[in-house]
């Protein structure tokens, strides 16, 4: 950034996540992830490291008391009982006597002191040979989290709906179940340490139109609540003590924005057409039935995405079929006749429920997720078809299943699908008996069987977020190999390419669901490559359409002819970016 003044102002560079920017407080929220270094003590400091100690305990003490009632009063005693566990392990003579020996005897600070012990009783209950006991380590450090984040002033994620006035969030990550539950009206905009631009949480914060950094390394560490920043999504930065030159620059960059809001809401209401008459299907990307109204201000033209796995997190048990039902009815009824497609449920990746005991493989991309977990607990798929089908009578839905590697997992959805089917007729229920189905190619194997596949369903719906990490064996979340997601490699564009293919020979569909669908950059290789829908998050569907409404499909179609004989990713991605910018130039207008 030219200009930029050198007086207090430091700038840390991340990965975009979310656009838009924001000024404001700081609130560190505390994290496992957080290790806190050793400092010397001399003998004067010891009674000063103690007191803040019992501190930590005191105020510790009174959040579990705290927590423990709202519990029973929300869920009732049994569920309470695990805060009785936690007060135990807080006032655990062992545990409070070997911090203090830490402190008084090696002269070291509280929270090194503090996390030392911790390690040390996890370390040790990990060796027993017990269960039970081995269980008891995730209580262990939940106590211990909260006696460190007491000492270091940090607020907890679950505090969040404490805050008395808005602050921009910096945290080591964020789950994606704390992001959807993030209020717009106290939080301006977040910042973490680790994280992709492909990641559930970086989607959720463009859905909801919350400005996002991630990837920034240190600056939950670097960062104490109270100070000021000024975050700046479009770009990846974050700038602590911004001065009065950075502010003016931004002040213009806000304003080239309001301008070109002004020029999206003009075409709100026209279609995706290119000035050489080709017609692309605009949808939009969600996650709540609460998103209808974003959808019905971006222009798009329907539901490309329902996810619907975000009806199932921050509960305690699974949502009943009838509330299911009024969820997803209520979303094709706002927008009929548009069409609205359902996912069913896609756990796993970085998306796992509290109310299902599912092990410990949930936090990985691979193994028992989406349509293989569904298969798996058909009481639970079931409820969702019924709800779905019933949702389906207003003649508008449509539904897709995610992560199909396989012909016969279609074939077992869709004989619980007609099971389903035959109960409704049964109860006299009614049900859009001729609602598409639809797959999602989100790995290769579905590629190489697309042919196979389409026979079976009704149209494809490419996920390309998980298209790209299984390709290239990139996990997404992982900040040491994120620069290999690479949307450009040639192998991406050719399977793409080769699902459109498939598809279209037999006679179906398909549109793009992932991300690339909702960047700029990248349009021009989908359009050429023939896809028939976009689906993007509802904050970026204008900015798609604009575009569309300025290429010419002949520009995209010999874009894809050098991009196929092309070896080179970052060649492809920068042809790509020169004619989406000389075809719409405003929507670049970010950067500084």
């Amino acid at each position: 950034m030219a200009g930029l003044a050198k007086t207090g102002e430091k700038v840390l560079r991340g990965i975009p996540a979310s656009g838009g920017v924001c000024r404001g407080k700081v609130l560190v929220l505390g994290s496992r992830e957080q290790k806190v270094a050793r400092l010397e003590m001399t003998e004067a400091d010891v009674p000063g490291q103690v007191a803040r100690f019992e501190q930590a305990l005191v105020q510790s003490r009174q959040q579990l008391l705290e927590l423990q009632e709202q519990i029973r009063a929300r869920v009732g005693a049994k569920d309470a009982d695990i805060f009785t566990a936690h007060l135990l392990i807080l006032e655990d003579p062992l545990l409070v006597d070997e911090v203090m020996k830490l402190i008084t005897e090696e002269k070291v600070n509280a929270e090194y002191a503090l996390q030392t012990a911790i390690e040390k009783y996890v370390n040790a209950l990990e060796q027993i040979n017990d269960e039970l006991l081995r269980e008891r380590t995730a209580d262990l450090r939940d106590v211990g989290d909260r006696i460190l984040n007491n000492l270091l002033g940090c607020v907890d994620e679950h505090q969040l709906n404490l805050l008395t006035e808005p602050s921009i969030v910096i945290s080591h990550d964020l789950t994606p179940s704390t992001t959807a539950l993030l209020d717009k009206t106290k939080i301006l905009g977040f910042a973490t340490d680790v994280g992709s631009r492909t990641s559930h949480t970086a989607i959720l914060a463009r859905s909801l139109q919350i400005p996002a950094v991630v990837a920034l390394k240190t600056v939950s560490q670097e960062l104490a609540t109270g100070q000021q920043v000024l975050l700046d999504g479009y770009n990846g930065l974050l700038i602590i003590n911004p001065s009065d030159q950075t502010l003016f620059e931004y002040g213009h960059l806000v304003r080239r924005q309001v301008t070109l809001q002004e020029k999206l809401r003009s075409i709100k209401d026209q279609p995706a057409v290119t000035l050489d008459g080709s017609r692309v299907l605009l949808s939009a990307n969600i996650e709540q039935p609460s998103d209808v109204e974003a959808v019905k201000t971006s222009g798009a033209e329907g539901v490309g995405l329902f996810r619907t796995e975000f009806i199932y997190l921050n509960r305690e048990s699974a949502p009943a079929e009838e509330e299911q039902y009024q969820a997803y009815l209520s979303v094709a009824e706002a927008l009929h006749p548009a069409p609205v497609i359902i996912r069913t449920l896609d756990l796993g990746g970085d998306k796992f429920l509290t109310h299902v005991n599912v092990g410990p493989e949930t936090s990985s991309f691979y193994g028992w997720r989406a349509i293989r977990f569904c298969l798996h607990r058909r009481d639970i798929f079931r409820t969702q078809i019924r709800a779905i089908l019933r949702a389906s009578s207003r003649g508008n839905v449509k539904l897709m299943y995610p992560m199909v590697s396989d012909t016969r997992e279609i074939e077992e959805a869709n004989a619980l699908l007609a099971e389903c089917k035959q109960e409704l007729r049964a109860e006299g229920r009614p049900f859009d008996d001729s609602m598409q189905i639809g797959a999602m190619i989100e790995v290769p194997s579905a590629v190489l069987i697309a042919d196979a596949l389409a026979r079976r369903v009704q149209f494809f719906s490419i996920g390309t977020n998980d298209l790209i990490q299984y390709t290239l064996a990139v996990d997404r979340m992982n900040e040491h190999v994120a620069h290999l997601y690479q949307p450009t490699h040639p192998a991406i564009l050719k399977l793409i390419q080769e699902t459109v293919a498939a598809a279209h020979r037999q006679g179906i569909w398909v549109g793009v669901c992932g991300e690339m669908a909702g960047d700029p950059v990248l349009v021009p290789l989908l359009l050429g490559l023939g896809v028939d829908e976009l689906s993007a998050a509802p904050s970026v569907a204008a900015q798609i359409k604009f575009l569309i409404r300025r290429l010419k499909m002949s520009e995209a179609r010999d874009l894809v002819a050098f991009a196929l004989q092309c070896e080179d990713a970052r060649e492809i991605l920068e042809r790509s970016r020169q004619l989406a910018r000389s075809a719409a130039p405003s929507l670049f207008e970010t950067e500084l």
